[in-house]
């Protein structure tokens, strides 16, 4: 939590600067001038980077701009040079980096995946940008962008498909400010690649019947990785939406935990009903709070929420294989599916799936939160009941 308060920054007069904490300040001039700047390392140097003036930019505002510039940072670009080529996109022909850097710009904010955010612009850095990266954005063609995807098309091929789709949107962009006549050649750059012969499949999903052992493997020596994906396991929750728990989301006395729409992947708030199982890991991670605002229930490195891989590395070093922490609501589905009796419709609900038909959605008002509780309860008694089998690697 920063230093500043609304209040308390309003009321600054004394010139100098003034921590907000993480390398933000509030600088005040002699002649009474108030701007915001982010002190941070760029390239092993200190640096000091603008955020504009204190009379328009309020301090949630700053806190915001301050952690975008620490992302760029972070990424190994430099925030002057990005604002320097969204500035010069009006006046110019951009080169494909410079129209990649400002369609980051522009998007990041809107982004709510951190993982997305991250690799959105550093798989543009790696892949395309040695190739195309100082062509004019105009005179990217088919050809080029067939021959920086060709060592990675078959090799690398989710990564290859990410990086052709964010080629396009870069082009696309290009294309709606009037800087290529055409959109992206999509369609030539298909049909001269090699079929993929590697395909996406299912997550990894852990048999229902060994959850149990997993479980236990997880009892004991209690750490926020450990407790985090037991709290997953018990609630069916995406990994994300666990990682970014926070504790005023929860509920204790009642035994509920709400995570707000702006964290759900339908942009839906969602009500988690928690079993008593659930709560008990709750109760022990109450034991590493530090009473800090918006503090995650299962922090990772300096209180921040833990990394996408902390989980994965727990359940690997459990039970092995290549399991998926996303699978672990499959087994949950699956369950519901084969050894209870409760509908369908609950279990959906449970996993805050999309309701695909608009028909079904218009009548379907329901969030089957009662019988939820209940489902969770007994896959909860399920798990502690069971027998751990012995855990077969994937």
């Amino acid at each position: 939590m920063g230093k500043l308060t609304v209040v308390g920054a309003k009321a600054l007069k004394t010139p100098g600067r003034h921590a907000d904490g993480d390398g933000l300040y509030l600088v005040i001039k002699t002649g009474g001038a108030r701007s915001w700047v982010l002190l941070h390392q760029l390239n092993g140097k200190r640096r000091e980077f603008g955020l504009g003036s204190a009379k328009t930019i309020g301090l949630a505002e700053a806190r915001q701009k301050a952690a975008e510039t620490r992302r760029q940072v972070q990424a190994g670009l430099d925030p002057v040079e990005a604002k320097r080529a969204s500035r010069r996109i009006l006046a110019a022909m951009p080169t494909f980096r410079e129209a990649a850097l400002a369609v980051h710009a522009e998007r990041e904010g809107h982004w709510r995946n951190q993982k997305h955010r991250a690799q959105w612009l550093s798989s543009l850095k790696a892949y395309a940008f040695p190739s195309i990266g100082a062509l004019p954005v105009d005179k990217v063609t088919g050809p080029a962008i067939r021959d920086l995807l060709a060592p990675i098309w078959n090799d690398k091929p989710e990564t290859a498909r990410r990086v052709l789709q964010r080629v396009k949107t870069v082009l696309d962009w290009a294309h709606a400010k009037g800087h290529r006549t055409e959109e992206a050649p999509l369609r030539s750059v298909m049909m001269g690649l090699a079929r993929q012969t590697k395909r996406p499949g299912n997550f990894a999903a852990v048999p229902y019947q060994q959850v149990a052992g997993l479980m236990a493997k997880l009892t004991g020596n209690d750490t926020a990785g450990r407790l985090a994906l037991r709290f997953v396991i018990l609630t069916a929750a995406r990994s994300g939406e666990v990682r970014g728990a926070t504790w005023d989301e929860i509920d204790m006395a009642n035994g509920l935990w709400t995570v707000p729409a702006s964290r759900m992947k339908a942009q839906q708030e969602h009500v988690v009903p928690l079993s008593a199982a659930a709560l008990v890991v709750l109760r022990t991670a109450e034991a590493m709070r530090k009473g800090i605002a918006d503090e995650p229930v299962f922090p990772g490195l300096k209180n921040k929420p833990m990394s996408d891989m902390t989980m994965l590395k727990v359940l690997r070093t459990a039970i092995g294989g290549r399991w998926t922490v996303h699978g672990l609501r499959s087994s949950f589905r699956v369950w519901a599916a084969e050894v209870t009796a409760f509908p369908s419709e609950a279990a959906e609900a449970a996993l805050a799936h999309v309701i695909p038909s608009k028909v079904v959605k218009a009548y379907l008002r329901s969030d089957y939160l009662a019988i939820r509780r209940t489902m969770m309860t007994e896959w909860a008694k399920f798990i502690e009941a069971s027998a751990p089998p012995m855990l077969k690697a994937a």
